[in-house]
């Protein structure tokens, strides 16, 4: 191809060479602040070990490592569809325009620094629980609240492309929460048109696959919006499994879906919301493809579309 045609096909593509299904141009992720693979322990919760809202890992002495830039050889890269739009202009097509889109990137890359606020404990309807947790960690260190918080960015980016509104509940990977109340509380007061909130597990070492997490309803304001949730959950699920060939959860949840009421994230939300636990970065195979600058861009446009089949 020549240079001339090269410039002519990124500039219908819209968004460059990463989100046209390429590599990125240098390759590397986003900020990945260090934190422990450890959360604090939650007295009294349902969750399963790994889920969100609260990880409990294998213990760990150190913070995370911050993540590399070095992609493995041999990963698939993104391939984009035709629902990315062309650039600006009258004739640009965008397809989520008017929409509201709530991301919720998990965890937070500092708070294992605040221990004392993490473990607040706030009421989420069912029970109480810690206000926020580390979350988890691959064995070699790369830490879950660094992996949502880039896979979080290139999907705002994605969405926002498209037209949708975007807003995410934490600015940076160098802070501490907000809450899981407020996570909730930030789609309520966006009236977002659908939430999602981005994890990964931590679950046992021969475990693989993702899972969606739904609401149940509770008696409480997540009830209106049970069903909407499960719409949303079906078309993320179908998504993710058809752009980045992960599969099903192999340990929790039926075809890769899981209701539950024990989180906050979804007991207070009042506009459709799921989680989405990408895979288990305890498991080899999946934590190499999570530290994949490539896949993590594959992983965000597999969540785009998923919420755009949603949203239209």
């Amino acid at each position: 191809m020549t240079s001339r045609a090269l410039a002519a096909a990124l500039v219908l593509c819209g968004l460059g060479v990463a989100a046209c299904g390429g590599a990125p141009d240098d390759g590397t992720a986003g900020p990945a602040a260090p934190g422990p693979a450890t959360s604090p322990a939650e007295p009294g919760a349902s969750a399963p070990a790994g889920s969100p809202d609260s990880d409990a890992p294998a213990p760990s002495t150190a913070p995370p490592a911050e993540e590399g830039t070095a992609s493995p050889s041999g990963e698939t890269t993104a391939t984009s569809d035709s629902t990315v739009p062309a650039p600006g202009g009258s004739a640009a097509v965008k397809p989520l325009r008017g929409k509201v889109v709530v991301i919720d990137p998990g965890h937070n890359g500092h708070n294992y620094r605040n221990p004392s606020a993490i473990n607040r404990q706030v009421d989420v309807l069912t029970h109480k629980k810690a206000c926020d947790t580390t979350g988890t960690a691959t064995n070699d260190g790369y830490a879950e609240a660094a992996f949502t918080w880039d896979v979080s960015r290139q999907l705002k980016a994605l969405l926002e492309s498209r037209g949708a509104t975007v807003k995410l509940t934490r600015q940076n990977n160098t802070g501490v929460g907000p809450c899981i109340t407020e996570r909730a509380a930030i789609g309520n007061r966006a009236r977002a048109d659908a939430a999602i909130s981005v994890h990964a597990d931590g679950a046992g070492a021969s475990d693989r696959g993702f899972h969606v997490i739904m609401p149940k309803r509770i008696n409480g304001p997540v009830d209106p919006v049970v069903d909407d949730s499960r719409k949303l959950g079906l078309a993320v699920r179908n998504a993710f499994r058809s752009g980045t060939g992960l599969p099903y959860s192999t340990y929790i949840g039926r075809d890769a879906l899981s209701f539950r009421n024990d989180l906050g994230g979804l007991n207070l939300s009042k506009v459709p919301k799921i989680f989405i636990e990408c895979g288990n970065m305890r498991n080899a195979g999946e934590a190499r493809k999570f530290r994949n600058a490539q896949f993590r861009e594959r992983i965000a446009l597999s969540l785009a579309n998923g919420l755009q089949d949603y949203l239209t």
